[in-house]
């Protein structure tokens, strides 16, 4: 009976620090691939699947099992976090739901950013901020840190990529094991 007491305290405390969460609305931080009812923070590029947007408008409704779901103009999906578990929920809806417009923020850029930025690819030169909004987020299990010198992509589960930030914490060099995989991810 204790057992069974302690383990309904868990189950209640749970569900109340997931109800008790923020609930962000604001923009898309970044480019994200969904099928139409899950967008995985893996990004992958996979048959079927499709780019939303940075700066579609957005509201987080509800907090699950690693999950996050969303209002979005097209209408409800779900965000996973699939690879970056380490990541409190409400920090990882917050990473990609945000208060202002990137699109704000691209507007002055150069338009190669521009375009690199809205296409999903990345170019030398940018900053890590731009590419987040290219690529959205690397998977946290992989890069632990956004301070590190290089970032790990795949395009999907067979395609690794890299992204290498010089000293001033800008694009450096994109390598890619194949090259159709840098031809997706890299604007020369």
């Amino acid at each position: 009976m204790r057992f069974r007491n302690v383990l309904l305290a868990a189950l209640a405390a749970t569900t109340l620090g997931a109800a008790a969460q923020d609930r962000p609305q604001g923009y898309l931080c970044c480019n994200m691939r969904s099928d139409g009812k899950w967008i995985s923070d893996s990004n992958y590029d996979e048959s079927g699947k499709f780019v939303i947007p940075l700066g579609t408008p957005v509201k987080v409704t509800g907090y699950g099992r690693y999950r996050v779901y969303v209002d979005l103009p097209n209408g409800s999906q779900t965000l996973g976090n699939d690879y970056s578990r380490g990541i409190e929920m409400g920090a990882f809806a917050k990473r990609y739901v945000v208060a202002e417009n990137p699109m704000d923020k691209i507007a002055a850029l150069p338009p190669k950013m521009q375009t690199a930025i809205k296409s999903a690819r990345v170019t030398n030169g940018m900053t890590r901020d731009q590419v987040l909004m290219a690529l959205g987020y690397p998977i946290a299990s992989e890069t632990p840190h956004l301070d590190l010198r290089t970032w790990k992509y795949w395009l999907w589960t067979f395609s690794e990529y890299r992204v290498r930030f010089d000293e001033q914490g800008r694009v450096a060099e994109v390598m890619a094991d194949d090259r159709d995989t840098l031809d997706r991810v890299y604007l020369p």
